[in-house]
C-alpha cells in the first residue's frame, strides 16, 4: 500500500500515563508517557514524553516534572495542549502542512465540560476538527468486536488513570462507569506498603517497575522475587530489600476490591439478556493495566464470569481511532462531538 505523504487523520489515545499516536495505514507511530517538564522559574517547558518521564523523582527544585493529565482527564489545561501540539508536531513530521483531522479518546465517565476541553486542546494545538469518542468503544472497535451486531459486549479498559467498564451493544454503550482507581494507585499503593513494611522510601517509577517485574491479581504458588532500591527513612541512607510477589498482590488488594466492584456496578444494570451474553462470551480485558499476572482470574474468581485479555491490549484504544478515522461516516453516532 502506498504511504500517503500527507497525513490528514490521526487518532490519539490521550491517557493519565501514556499517550498513543495512531495514523491509517502507518499504524501506531509514536507512544510516550503523557509527562512534560517545565521550568518553574520562567514556566517554560523543557521536555515533553520519554525525555520528561526519566526526570521524574530527579529534578532539581527549579524543573517540575507531572502529568497534566489525572485520572484519564484534563489536570492542567495549558499544559495538556503544549503536550498535544508536541505529539501532534512529532507525528506529523515537518514536512505536513494539512491540519489533520484528529480523533482522541474520553473515559467513559467523562462531563460535558471535560470533552469540551479535550476538544478545543486539540483545535488550538493545531487540529482541524477535533472528535471525541469514548475509550469502552474505541477499545472494542481496536479489538476486533463487531459493536453494531445486536448482542452484549463487555469491556474493561484499565489505564493508568482510570477503569472504564462499559457494555456495548448495537454501536452503543448500554451500561458503563468510570472509576478512578487503576495502575496508577497500585504503584501508590505499593510504594505506600514498602514505606510502612521496610521503613523504604521508593518512588512511583520504581513501585511500576515492581509490579510490572514480580506483580499479581491473585495470591500465586510459585513466586518471583525482585529487589527494590530506595532511601532507608530512619538512616536516610540508600538501601535494598527483596520483596516477593504475594506480599504485593496482598499490597494492592484495597485497590483491587475497588476495580472488581466497578465491574460488578456495571453488571447489576445490566439488561438480563445483554448478561446472558457477556456469561456466553465472556468479559474483554484492554489497556496497559490489564496486563498485571492473573487480572482475568481475579474476575472469574470474584463474578464467575470469564475474562479475556485482548491481543496487544496497551493498544486496543488506540487502533479503535484508526478504524473509526478510516469509517468516520458509520461510526459517526457514536462520537461525542466535532468542532470545526
Amino acid at each position: 500500500m502506498s504511504m500517503p505523504f500527507f497525513v490528514r487523520k490521526m487518532g490519539i489515545d490521550l491517557g493519565t500515563a501514556n499517550t498513543l499516536v495512531f495514523i491509517p495505514h502507518q499504524g501506531v507511530v509514536l507512544n510516550e508517557p503523557s509527562v512534560v517538564a517545565i521550568s518553574s522559574n520562567d514556566r517554560k517547558v523543557l521536555a515533553v514524553g520519554l525525555e520528561a518521564k526519566d526526570m521524574i523523582g530527579k529534578t532539581p527544585d527549579n524543573i517540575n516534572a507531572y502529568r497534566p493529565m489525572k485520572d484519564g482527564v484534563i489536570a492542567d489545561y495549558r499544559v495538556t495542549e503544549i503536550m498535544l501540539r508536541y505529539y501532534i508536531s512529532k507525528a506529523l513530521g515537518k514536512f505536513n502542512f494539512w491540519k489533520p483531522d484528529v480523533m482522541i479518546s474520553v473515559p467513559a465517565g467523562v462531563t460535558s465540560t471535560e470533552r469540551r476541553a479535550v476538544i478545543e486542546a486539540a483545535v488550538r494545538a493545531g487540529a482541524r476538527n477535533a472528535y471525541v469518542v469514548k475509550e469502552p468503544i474505541l477499545a472494542a472497535i481496536g479489538a476486533g468486536i463487531p459493536i453494531y451486531e445486536a448482542r452484549g459486549h463487555m469491556i474493561v479498559d484499565i489505564g493508568g488513570g482510570t477503569i472504564d467498564v462499559a457494555v456495548i451493544s448495537l454501536g452503543g454503550i448500554v451500561a458503563s462507569t468510570s472509576v478512578k482507581c487503576a495502575g496508577n494507585r497500585l504503584d501508590q499503593a505499593i510504594a505506600d506498603h514498602i514505606k510502612k513494611t521496610f521503613n523504604l522510601a521508593i518512588g512511583d517509577k520504581t513501585a511500576e517497575e515492581a509490579k510490572i517485574a514480580i506483580g499479581s491479581a491473585v495470591l500465586v504458588e510459585d513466586e518471583l522475587t525482585h529487589i527494590i532500591k530506595g532511601r532507608d527513612f530512619v538512616s536516610g541512607l540508600p538501601r535494598f530489600t527483596e520483596v516477593k510477589t504475594n506480599e504485593l498482590v496482598r499490597a494492592v488488594d484495597r485497590e483491587l476490591k475497588e476495580m472488581i466492584s466497578a465491574i460488578k456496578v456495571v453488571f447489576q444494570d445490566t439488561p438480563p439478556e445483554l448478561a446472558s451474553d457477556i456469561i456466553d462470551y465472556g468479559v474483554l480485558l484492554t489497556g496497559g493495566s490489564s496486563q498485571l499476572r492473573n487480572f482475568p482470574e481475579l474476575i472469574y474468581r470474584q463474578l464467575g464470569v470469564k475474562a479475556i485479555l485482548a491481543d496487544d491490549p496497551l493498544f486496543c484504544v488506540v487502533k479503535g481511532t484508526g478504524v473509526a478515522l478510516e469509517h468516520l461516516a458509520v461510526y459517526k453516532r457514536s462520537m461525542l462531538m466535532a468542532k470545526k
